[in-house]
């Protein structure tokens, strides 16, 4: 997607304004499940990377016979590509946690043009949200932040610590490839791994 910059006749507080959320240039695909085809607006923001349709179809290969039934936490949702495409493959509910406001309204939008009603959206800051002792569990979970932004490694920490995951859950880790995978916590056992460029998305298991 591309990003939003800031001209230089605009002050550092509304530089950063821009660069928050602006139109609607883009759009995302249902791959496969009841919702296959569907395509979906996305808001072009700072940080914002849907994650590609090449990269979404190796996830769910590896996913296939986790989706049907799972619980599943959207961390950093965005786009909310990869909870749709899980409710899509009959995932029982999806929570999807994003800060941008405008964000927040476009995923609640799509759910709505979908007819989902296995679905919410939290509008509150990912990590601050995690900082609380957790009110369920999930067993699939997605962490996709925008790069380079310190949020990787403390979201992980914090499902850990606030006991957010059931016993064998599964976490999905997409980010840039230097990633210190070894400050992550010690029973997430590595089940898959590519490297594509500067992008790395792994597959996890705890234990």
């Amino acid at each position: 997607m591309k990003q939003v910059k800031s001209r230089a006749k605009n002050s550092p507080n509304k530089a950063n304004k821009l660069a928050a959320v602006s139109g609607a240039p883009g759009e995302v695909r249902v791959i496969s499940g009841k919702w296959r085809g569907r395509k979906l607006a996305v808001l072009d923001a700072d940080g914002l990377r849907p994650t590609s349709d090449r990269v979404k179809e190796t996830l769910f290969n590896w996913l296939m016979h986790d989706i049907d039934g799972a619980n599943v936490l959207d961390c950093f949702s965005g786009s909310g590509s990869l909870a749709i495409e899980a409710l899509s493959r009959y995932a029982s509910h999806a929570t999807l946690i994003e800060r941008e406001l405008p964000l927040a309204k476009n995923l609640t939008k799509n759910l709505t043009l979908l007819k989902c009603d296995n679905a919410h959206v939290v509008n509150k800051d990912c990590l601050s949200w995690l900082a609380s002792t957790a009110t369920q569990q999930y067993n699939l979970v997605f962490i996709d932040p925008p790069f380079r932004k310190d949020l990787a490694i403390n979201c992980c920490q914090a499902l850990e610590k606030n006991h957010w995951l059931t016993e064998n859950a599964l976490i999905y880790l997409e980010t840039e490839k230097e990633l210190k995978v070894a400050e992550l916590p010690v029973n997430w056992h590595l089940l898959k791994e590519k490297i594509a460029g500067q992008l790395a998305y792994r597959l996890y298991q705890r234990s």
